[in-house]
């Protein structure tokens, strides 16, 4: 039973979107929210979440925590299915334990990035890397425990005024280098943590949601229009006023340890129709965050 207060756990809270979660919650909410540290609830050790959930009883769980280093994960593959994987499985039968709604975050790395139109909810996974692999069976562990009352939302090129992200790169690769080579034939959507945490919470109190036995299903939600990683990284300079030259390159003068996908978008009509949700293009929010990161700045 759901308490008159329902209690929300956050992990990952110190990453972009547990941050930006957090910066929305207000002391006025109809939840009671925490976000566990990494010493308090760390998805890289079982032991740690199950002695978490053993003292901690909980309504709604949003796992926005993982293994997100892509090229790593291709030499640390334990640790990636670890906290992608094995952590969903136990974070799944926890939320069966306590019957409580588990909603788990996605990435656009379970597709091979070799369509042409944007990827539905239903189209073909097929993950070309370590990382892509780990989140899809993360994904397939908690359909599978969880076959009523918890969500998968898929999202792509997270960016924020917090943590580690192609924004804030792109910022100080512009302080040390007058020009930089950015690759311009993989081709996405940019996603801002706030507009996704707004999403979540506007979710968590929608009716839908709190439907007993809501089937589980999967989302995807990414701000809205289209570009490259290169016009991406023109966008945050013109908008920053930063005078750094990009030129456009291809993948394969960037090699790295991971395939990235070529193309990655989401199509995002189910979750606008199913719960209602209005989302901002790209480049508005690119400017809000730019404009918040520069106030703290000041």
């Amino acid at each position: 039973m759901m308490s008159k207060i329902p209690a929300v756990c956050v992990t990952g809270g110190r990453g972009q979107l547990g941050q930006s979660i957090k910066s929305l919650v207000d002391e006025n909410t109809c939840f009671k929210f925490s976000f566990p540290t990494r010493e308090e609830l760390d998805l890289s050790d079982a032991k740690s979440i199950e002695a978490y959930f053993k003292e901690h009883a909980v309504d709604i769980i949003i796992n926005c925590a993982a293994y997100t280093a892509v090229d790593k994960a291709e030499s640390e593959q334990k640790l990636a299915d670890q906290v992608n994987h094995l952590a969903v499985k136990q974070l799944a039968n926890t939320a069966l334990a306590q019957q409580a709604k588990l909603i788990h975050i996605s990435t656009d790395y379970v597709f091979s990035g070799k369509h042409f139109k944007p990827y539905e909810e239903t189209d073909a996974v097929d993950p070309q890397s370590i990382y892509g692999l780990s989140k899809l069976k993360g994904e397939q562990a908690l359909s599978q425990i969880m076959p009523v009352n918890a969500m998968i939302i898929r999202t792509s090129w997270v960016f924020s005024e917090f943590g580690h992200n192609f924004v804030k790169t792109m910022l100080r690769l512009s302080e040390q280098r007058e020009e930089l080579n950015v690759i311009y034939d993989q081709v996405g959507t940019p996603t801002y943590a706030g507009d996704l945490a707004q999403a979540i919470l506007r979710i968590i109190k929608n009716n839908t949601f709190s439907q007993t036995n809501l089937k589980t299903d999967i989302y995807h939600y990414t701000n809205e229009g289209v570009c490259s990683w290169y016009d991406f990284a023109c966008s945050v300079f013109e908008i920053s006023h930063k005078k750094c030259l990009v030129k456009p390159i291809e993948t394969k003068e960037y090699p790295t340890p991971a395939k990235r996908p070529n193309y990655s978008l989401l199509n995002k009509s189910k979750i606008k129709q199913t719960y209602g949700i209005n989302i901002p293009y790209w480049k508005d929010s690119l400017k809000q965050c730019l404009n918040k990161i520069q106030d703290s700045k000041a």
